[in-house]
């Protein structure tokens, strides 16, 4: 075997390479819907939480409770349809509200929601109402993609 040998192609260090901006210093495109150009604002008026519900059927956000000055004791009704619990003070409740703030949702009205142990559940206050509502994820994410993601079927078809 006598040949010629073939140099190794191998860039020296002494080459220069392309300039190249840092991948921290490029930007890269945002999605954004197209029936949106910027986030709506938040109200004012609504304080926002997330739980998961327990194995004993409760949700609690001190912030979300906080916000609506309930106190362990206070009387509550709690009303309940596909994947929502409406919880509202009343002197008139059948549920009373734990020392520790915690919302107990009965058997009843879970399994009417489809609500299960360690569901997540998106809770809103409304102070000048003086309600609470409990949403499962399910229904957030029916709510975005028939408002962000089809805004032209608003039946929730997908």
């Amino acid at each position: 075997m006598t040949g010629t040998l073939i140099a190794p192609v191998i860039p020296s260090s002494a080459a220069p390479r392309p300039a190249r901006a840092p991948a921290a210093a490029r930007a890269l495109p945002l999605a954004v819907p197209p029936a949106l150009s910027r986030p709506p604002a938040l109200g004012r008026d609504v304080v926002y939480g997330l739980a998961h519900v327990d194995r004993s059927g409760r949700v609690a956000d001190r912030t979300v409770t906080g916000a609506l000055g309930w106190r362990g004791g206070d009387l509550l009704t709690l009303t309940a349809e596909a994947g929502v619990v409406v919880i509202r003070r009343d002197p008139a409740g059948l549920i009373t509200l734990p020392p520790r703030s915690c919302i107990p949702i009965p058997a009843a009205l879970r399994h009417r929601c489809g609500l299960v142990p360690g569901d997540p559940v998106l809770l809103t206050a409304v102070p000048a109402e003086d309600t609470l509502t409990a949403y499962s994820l399910a229904v957030v994410d029916q709510a975005l993609a028939a408002l962000i993601l089809f805004p032209a079927h608003k039946g929730g078809d997908r």
